[in-house]
């Protein structure tokens, strides 16, 4: 029914059912992962009105599980890419695994997604580090890329009476570059995904 992947490893879709609408994938060597996709196979839908919600289980120092809740997966919204790397410390939240008895070795994390209602789900709150990765943190990479670049560029400015003639270089006007520079922010802040077209 559901599947996890962690970056540089093998896909996980054998997740270890603990109770008839509770899941868990292990996750070795937590310490070492940022991002967590957990999605839906496509095999089994969940029934009308349910969803998933997702959960980060880690060790804390005396062994025992904390549990944050990072998230939801449904039929209309299938998958999502969690951060969990911020999250390996921190209280835990109320989660429905407390009761369960499920094996663990202490460097091993866990993903658990407990079937529940979607009004439940709505009334959820995840944990406010482990937000979905999203278009913005794209934004905001590619503003500061822009800002570096220009300020780069800028550095080299010289007046044209300082220009020592050369005749095998290029120059370009600092006012072109940030004509550019100012084009491309206004692009990017107008549709973020517009360099894809």
């Amino acid at each position: 029914m559901f599947g996890c992947l962690v970056a540089g490893r093998l896909v996980q879709t054998a997740a270890q059912q603990v109770a008839e609408d509770k899941f868990v994938f292990d996750l070795p060597d937590y310490e070492n992962i940022n991002h967590v996709v957990v999605f839906m196979l496509g095999t089994i839908p969940f029934p009308e009105g349910m969803g998933g919600s997702v959960y980060f289980s880690y060790p804390d120092s005396s062994g025992m599980p904390v549990w944050q809740l990072l998230g939801f997966v449904t039929n209309g919204k299938p998958s999502a890419i969690f951060k969990i790397s911020g999250l390996k410390s921190g209280e835990g939240s109320q989660h429905p695994f407390g009761a369960m008895n499920i094996v663990r070795t202490p460097s091993v994390a866990q993903i658990g997604i407990s079937v529940e209602l979607l009004d439940s789900l709505a009334q959820q709150t995840p944990v406010g580090n482990a937000a979905v990765s999203s278009v913005d943190s794209f934004t905001q990479f590619t503003q500061k890329m822009l800002d570096n670049f220009y300020n780069f560029a800028s550095s080299f400015a010289v007046s044209q009476a300082q220009m020592t003639p050369s005749p095998s270089e290029m120059f370009i006007p600092a006012n072109v570059v940030l004509k550019w520079y100012e084009n491309f922010q206004r692009r990017l802040a107008q549709n973020p995904l517009f360099w894809k077209t």
